[in-house]
């Protein structure tokens, strides 16, 4: 898995100021996107051990609300198992202190669907449990509506997975 950017100190994805990670690969290909140069898997750099000790020691300020995982498209099947590590390890050193979002493309009921969906792999079911909000749905241009909070188009939802 490829990383488009790293950003350590952002307000704008998510409740709080929280640490951004935007990976590389999405095959949505939504008219409009923000990140086109992010929609190739092979933009950007490795995601390595060595950046995910970077994010979570961005973490670990007090100011920092938590981690956003957006792309690409973190809910690629190749994707979700390179996050897999990164989320586990941000859950054993953080708890339940700080959160996690994550961006997708894909409806949360093409991620819970059974087998037949491309979306959905082994690991589908463990992010699903470690992560806080997740926000979902494809931008639709024709839906835009910059007044939205955390959102592009009306068509998205933020979901809260754990807690309330």
């Amino acid at each position: 898995m490829n990383y488009a950017s790293l950003r350590t100190c952002d307000i704008a994805n998510g409740d709080g100021v929280r640490v951004s990670l935007f990976v590389s690969g999405c095959t949505h290909h939504c008219p409009g996107c923000f990140n086109l140069e992010a929609q190739s898997f092979t933009y950007g750099a490795p995601f390595t051990p060595a950046v995910e000790d970077e994010i979570l020691d961005a973490c670990d300020k007090s100011f920092i609300a938590g981690l956003t995982v957006l792309g690409g498209e973190p809910m690629e099947p190749a994707n979700q198992r390179g996050l897999l590590t990164l989320l586990r390890r941000f859950r054993a050193r953080f708890g339940d202190t700080k959160t996690i979002w994550i961006y997708t493309g894909c409806v949360i009921e093409e991620l819970r669907a059974p087998s037949t969906s491309r979306w959905r792999t082994e690991v589908t079911d463990e992010i699903l449990s470690v992560i806080d909000v997740l926000v979902d749905g494809p931008f639709v241009m024709a839906l835009r509506d910059p007044s939205l909070k955390f959102r592009g188009s009306s068509n998205q939802r933020i979901l809260q997975l754990r807690g309330a």
